[in-house]
C-alpha cells in the first residue's frame, strides 16, 4: 500500500475562510509550462498522468500538488505569539500545545479577523512561512484534470469558493446572476497575478477536508 503524500498549498485569507464555511471545494492553478493544445496534454484522471507530446511529459510530467488520496496542509497568514517561534525558524517549541494555542489566542491565523484586544499584536506572518505544525486546515485530494482557464462553470466558480451577492442571486435566471458570477471569477484570477485573456492551461484539483 502507497504512503499518503502530503505537500504545502497557499491560500489567500478570502479563499481560506471560504474552505473553512464548506462552500470552497476545488482549486485551479496554472500548468507550469503551458502545452501548446489539447493533443499535447491529452487527458488526466484516476490519479495518473496521460500527456501525449512526449517533451510535454518530461516538463509536466504529473500535477504538482498530487493524486487523488494525497493531501495538502493549507499555509495561510498567522503569527505565533512564542519568542521562539517567532526568532525563527518557526520550530515548534517543546513547551507549546498547538491545540491549547489556538484557543487562547497565542496561534492566531488573519483569515478569522482580529477582536479588539489583537488590534495592537505585531504584523502577520505571511502564508509562505507557516510550518506544518501550525497549519489547522488538511484536504484531501478526490479528483484532479486539466482544462482552459475559461471553460469553467459556475457551479465550479461557486465551487471555488464565490457567491453571488442575495439581491442578485433571486434565481437563476436573472442576468444579473447569470453575468456576476463569470465577471467575479475574471476578477479574482487576475487578483493573484493571473491572465485572464491568456485562458491557460490550469490544473483543476478538488478535494475534501480532512481532521489534520
Amino acid at each position: 500500500m502507497s504512503q499518503i503524500k502530503e505537500r504545502p498549498i497557499l491560500f489567500s485569507a478570502p479563499m481560506v475562510r471560504a474552505v473553512l464555511d464548506g462552500r470552497k471545494t476545488v482549486t485551479r492553478r496554472p500548468v507550469k509550462v503551458q502545452p501548446r493544445s489539447r493533443a499535447d496534454i491529452g487527458s488526466y484522471g484516476k490519479g495518473q498522468p496521460f500527456i501525449r507530446n512526449p517533451d510535454v511529459t518530461k516538463r509536466n510530467p504529473e500535477c504538482p500538488f498530487g493524486n487523488p488520496g494525497d493531501r495538502l496542509w493549507v499555509r495561510e497568514t498567522w503569527y505565533c505569539d512564542h519568542n521562539e517561534v517567532m526568532r525563527g525558524p518557526y520550530l515548534k517549541p517543546d513547551d507549546l500545545d498547538v491545540i491549547e494555542a489556538r484557543d487562547d489566542g497565542t496561534l492566531v491565523y488573519a483569515a478569522d479577523g482580529l477582536t479588539p484586544y489583537e488590534t495592537d499584536q505585531p504584523v502577520w506572518k505571511p502564508s509562505i512561512h507557516m510550518p506544518r505544525w501550525a497549519s489547522r486546515i488538511l484536504l484531501e485530494i478526490t479528483d484532479v484534470r486539466v482544462e482552459r482557464l475559461q471553460d469553467i462553470s459556475r457551479s465550479d466558480i461557486r465551487a471555488e469558493g464565490l457567491q453571488c451577492p442575495p439581491e442578485l442571486a433571486s434565481d437563476d435566471v436573472s442576468p444579473n446572476y447569470r453575468d456576476w458570477y463569470p465577471e467575479a471569477w475574471k476578477e479574482l484570477w487576475n487578483s493573484t497575478g493571473g491572465d485572464w485573456d491568456a485562458n491557460p492551461w490550469v490544473w483543476v484539483v478538488e478535494f475534501k477536508r480532512v481532521t489534520p
